[in-house]
């Protein structure tokens, strides 16, 4: 059964940074895409970054470009995301997820499956 495991969130002053940690088990991680969704209070979820197996390609949505990186290492078996620049408009649960098949690298937020409970990102103005 696979599971994944967030931590790394908390509250931080506007401008500040965050690195946001995900652990996966119950899956070969080295052979699945990653990424990572939020969701604010009353909003959908958003599909914020994703990561080829290897890491050699990402995506990012226009409105974390320059200050979000996601990187993994795959001897861990963990995703991150490093949060720079944040602003109040960052606030959400952040929640990673694995694409749902092995080898495939898509960037479509349908072909992701969340199962971790998520971490709170909380950016004060």
């Amino acid at each position: 059964q696979v599971q994944l495991v967030e931590s790394g969130g908390g509250l931080v002053q506007a401008g500040g940074s965050l690195r946001l940690s995900c652990t996966v088990s119950g899956r070969t991680f080295s052979i699945y895409a990653m990424g990572w969704f939020r969701q604010a209070p009353g909003k959908e979820h958003e599909f914020v970054a994703a990561i080829s197996r290897g890491g050699g390609n990402s995506y990012y949505i226009d409105s974390v470009k320059g200050r979000f990186t996601i990187s993994r290492d795959n001897a861990k078996n963990t995703v991150y995301l490093q949060m720079n620049s944040l602003k109040p408009e960052d606030t959400a649960v952040y929640f990673c997820a694995i694409k749902n098949r092995a080898y495939e690298t898509t960037w479509s937020p349908d072909t992701y499956e969340r199962y971790g409970q998520g971490t709170q990102v909380t950016v004060s103005s």
